[in-house]
């Protein structure tokens, strides 16, 4: 843990206030956390429409076809599933509509406009976050300190201001620090803020990356196999926080193996297989498609047919 200070004096404090609370008052106060940590900025879409759409989008690797003229839109307000088996091109996937990739043919387009050759960090401030497979977090670094640099993609005091120490800058400073601490509790970890995120449990570190990307107000999260390594009843914990997610007006698109909890939590759901989009409908329409079975049971394709 980091060494005492004013600042992990004030989170301790916040944290014991919380827990002193009746059950009227910590609804309340659980209500106000959802209205800060809400995003705020403007959209070109209403909710039910497109917001993001890959339009015939391929990638090539030399000989390899990673995408074979992918196809399917992401609704406003929305959670949508994308899954598959390993090498399915799910991720790839992800690393197209944020910019890790660029696409040997087709679109990409956020509210109708095509990301083009866009950098990774100008997709995120144009409003599409995400988290990894793999943690990546910024260990050293307290759990605050961590949503507090996502809080940052935000600012738009100039490097100049920031040297200067500007009124403006730490007015920016100010409002990340609260809505990072807002976000943590958020996602259930608030008692954890001034911790190093390496000396976070595993679960927790999940949690953190989620907060991270939420403090950029994406207009779309990306979560890629955010339960991975979970027990079920972190899972169970997981998928409420999903759905949290999207009741305070964040549109999530969800990469993950855990069919139990894709039906369970998803309004539509993509499947991909070998980089071709075989199946797109509901849960229940996408539980007993034949095609979506012989992908994931090895059925050959004529006995599926």
């Amino acid at each position: 843990m980091t060494e005492p200070n004013e600042q992990t004096t004030e989170l301790g404090g916040l944290v014991a206030e919380v827990a002193r609370m009746s059950a009227a008052e910590r609804a309340e106060h659980e209500a106000e956390v959802a209205e800060a940590v809400a995003p705020d900025r403007d959209m070109q879409v209403e909710v039910g429409q497109t917001l993001l759409q890959l339009d015939d989008v391929t990638l090539k690797f030399g000989g390899l076809t990673a995408l074979d003229s992918v196809s399917f839109g992401i609704r406003r307000g929305e959670i949508l599933g994308l899954i598959g088996p390993n090498g399915a091109g799910k991720t790839t996937c992800f690393n197209v509509m944020t910019g890790v990739y660029r696409p040997t043919s087709g679109r990409v387009l956020l509210e109708d406009k095509p990301l083009g050759k866009s950098s990774r960090h100008r997709i995120t401030q144009l409003g599409i976050a995400r988290t990894f497979q793999n943690i990546r977090l910024f260990d050293e670094m307290t759990a605050l300190e961590n949503v507090v640099v996502g809080a940052d993609a935000r600012a738009k005091t100039s490097v100049l201001g920031a040297l200067l120490r500007l009124p403006r800058h730490h007015h920016e400073e100010r409002q990340s620090v609260e809505r990072a601490m807002a976000l943590l509790e958020f996602v259930g970890i608030a008692d954890r803020a001034a911790d190093k995120a390496k000396n976070l449990p595993y679960g927790y570190q999940r949690r953190l990356e989620i907060a991270r990307a939420l403090a950029t107000e994406p207009k779309l999260l990306c979560l890629d196999e955010p339960a991975a390594g979970f027990n079920p009843a972190e899972k169970e914990e997981l998928m409420e926080l999903i759905r949290r997610i999207r009741s305070d007006g964040y549109t999530v698109l969800l990469i993950e193996h855990d069919m139990k909890l894709v039906m369970g939590v998803t309004d539509r759901i993509v499947v991909l297989e070998f980089g071709k989009k075989i199946a797109e409908g509901l849960p229940a329409q996408i539980r007993e498609n034949p095609a979506v079975i012989a992908a994931y049971l090895g059925v050959p394709d004529d006995d599926a047919a």
